[in-house]
C-alpha cells in the first residue's frame, strides 16, 4: 500500500506546482492526549516538523493520517491556503476516513490524492521546469 501512495504522489506533483506529504502515525503519545493535543494540533506539528512548509513557493500540502482515530487532516502552507479554502480540504479528508471507516484503505488514500491533485492543478498548474522539492515517499511516524 505505501508502494501505491508513493507512486500516486509522484504522479500528482506532476501535474501541478504544489507538493504533496503523506504521513501516518499509529496513534498519539499518551502524554499528547493527557495534554489535550488533538489530531490536528497534531498533522500541525508533523507538518513543520517535515519541513513540508520549505518550499520555493509555500507550496506544500500534508495528508496526516492518525489510525487509532482512524482521523485524517490535511494542512496546507499558506502559499496554497491563500487560494484555498480549507473546507475543500476537510471535504477529501472526510471522504478519506468515510472510506476507512469502510475498511477500504488503499482507495481512500487514493481518490484523498486525486482529489487534492485535481485542486492543486486548477490553482497552481504544472511549470516547464516543475521541480518536486519534497520526497514522496509515504512516512510513517
Amino acid at each position: 500500500m505505501l508502494d501505491d501512495i508513493e507512486k500516486a504522489v509522484k504522479q500528482s506533483v506532476r501535474l501541478h506546482n504544489g507538493e504533496l506529504r503523506f504521513a501516518v502515525e499509529n496513534a498519539l503519545a499518551p502524554g499528547w492526549v493527557w495534554r489535550g493535543m488533538s489530531a490536528r494540533q497534531r498533522a500541525t506539528e508533523i507538518f513543520s516538523n517535515l519541513r513540508v512548509w520549505d518550499t520555493e513557493e509555500n507550496s506544500g500540502v500534508l495528508i496526516y493520517v492518525l489510525l487509532a482515530d482512524t482521523e485524517v487532516h490535511i494542512v496546507a502552507d499558506c502559499g496554497i491556503a491563500a487560494r484555498v479554502a480549507q473546507t475543500e480540504w476537510d471535504a477529501i479528508a472526510g471522504a478519506i476516513q468515510g472510506a476507512f471507516r469502510q475498511g477500504d484503505f488503499r482507495n481512500g488514500e487514493l481518490r484523498g490524492i486525486e482529489g487534492i491533485t485535481t485542486i492543486l492543478a486548477a490553482h497552481f498548474p504544472a511549470k516547464a521546469n516543475n521541480i518536486n522539492e519534497l520526497p514522496d515517499m509515504p512516512i510513517i511516524i
